[in-house]
């Protein structure tokens, strides 16, 4: 008998929103984060808009000392994970700390450090000696797991993961699975990313995948509209606290909802095009479904990975109705990108933090700007309202460069 996987903590640093709370508000509202970008200048950039981290400030959480030496992807995976363990209410003192462990994920790592550190040493005439010590911990995407860790002595199994935009959905997926078989009682899980830098709005343009909509940018990410013509960049961190049911139960937690099962598949098709009729995809919810002991037709939401680039949203529609066939159509897709971006290796976590709320409030969060129908992207996107509806299931997929592909079924818990 595998472990009941429960949810017990959330915290969330979003385009939207800098607390939980604030992040599900603005989701309900249909806001969207997304405007001109203010970290550097993009006179010379094709794309000039992102769903930056407004009025964040490192200092507001952490001394300027820490800041200063963790690059920003570590400074939202600090935060997100310091939200998601008040939230669980943990009494530190009380638990034991070899049973704790932490995988925290990020697709791309410590971005503005590679680039300050860079421009350092060429300003100052290609000096290697200029170069902080500090650069490489900055640098690698494993540090931010590794700082969780340190701040809060948990001596359980600590690492990250990297799988592009599936990166934090398959960091819930090893902490579950190391729940299950027994080798930790709790894991502090989610991701993180801050690539809304030069090398990363450059790079994301010279493979022309994210929008170009500079004259309406809180309009440019519109997932399944047939105007669509690339993701929006964003940022921020997420994180979960998950737990063994019977530890939650014996010290009185709050359960937001039990993970029931999971999915992981490849599509080992091509470097970034989805597999066709996201094959990939609907293998991942095959499994994460049949995971969960259920039958397609007990899913209720599919909260969609829903990038707002041509191929993914209708090579997504197809894998959801090759799953569920006639229940496609019944089924409450939507896509949070449509207002948070795509904050690429954070997504899968904080889709995950959505869909959670979806079965806690009964509410799901719509897709924004959707406004003309595309006849390869046909099913109910609960396009630009929010939808009060009885929900006990919710399927959150994510896929990324590489082919990777998973899905996780989010349930109503029960005793």
């Amino acid at each position: 008998m595998k472990r009941r996987v429960v949810v017990t903590g959330l915290g969330a640093l979003t385009p939207i929103g800098l607390t939980t709370q604030d992040f599900w508000s603005a989701l309900i509202e249909g806001k969207s984060g997304v405007d001109f970008i203010t970290y550097f200048d993009t006179a010379e950039f094709n794309t000039k808009f992102a769903a930056e981290l407004k009025g964040f400030n490192p200092l507001n959480y952490m001394d300027r000392k820490l800041a200063q030496r963790v690059d920003p992807f570590t400074q939202y995976a600090m935060v997100a994970s310091d939200m998601a363990i008040e939230d669980a209410g943990l009494n530190l003192d009380s638990i034991d700390k070899d049973r704790v462990g932490v995988i925290f994920g990020s697709g791309i790592g410590g971005m503005w450090t590679y680039h300050n550190q860079q421009q350092i040493l060429y300003n100052r005439g290609g000096n290697p000696d200029r170069i902080s010590p500090f650069f490489i911990p900055m640098l690698i995407a494993d540090i931010a797991a590794g700082r969780i860790s340190m701040k809060y002595k948990f001596r359980g199994p600590n690492y990250a993961t990297t799988s592009a935009c599936a990166t934090s959905a398959n960091s819930i997926i090893d902490s579950v699975m190391i729940i299950e078989r027994g080798d930790a009682d709790m894991m502090i899980t989610g991701g993180s990313e801050a690539v809304i830098c030069p090398m990363g709005i450059g790079g994301f343009n010279a493979m022309k995948a994210i929008s170009t909509r500079n004259d309406a940018p809180q309009k440019a990410s519109r997932p399944f509209d047939k105007n669509r013509d690339g993701f929006v960049m964003g940022e921020g961190g997420g994180a979960l606290v998950l737990e063994t049911l019977e530890n939650a139960v014996s010290r009185g937690a709050r359960i937001y909802a039990e993970i029931a099962g999971f999915g992981m598949t490849a599509d080992a098709h091509h470097i970034t095009d989805p597999a066709p009729n996201g094959e990939g995809v609907a293998r991942a919810m095959r499994i994460a479904i049949a995971d969960s002991n259920l039958k397609p037709n007990d899913i209720d939401v599919i909260n969609a990975h829903g990038t707002s680039t041509p191929p993914n949203d209708r090579n997504e529609t197809a894998a959801i109705k090759t799953v569920f066939g006639e229940h496609a159509y019944n089924l409450a897709v939507h896509s949070i990108k449509s207002m948070v971006g795509h904050t690429l290796g954070a997504a899968g976590v904080i889709e995950a933090i959505a869909a959670i709320l979806t079965i806690k409030n009964g509410i799901v969060p719509p897709t924004i700007n959707y406004e003309t129908k595309d006849e390869n992207c046909d099913l109910d996107y609960v396009p630009n309202t929010a939808r009060k509806m009885n929900v006990n299931t919710v399927l959150s997929d994510n896929s990324g460069f590489g082919g990777h592909n998973t899905a996780i079924v989010f349930k109503k818990f029960e005793v």
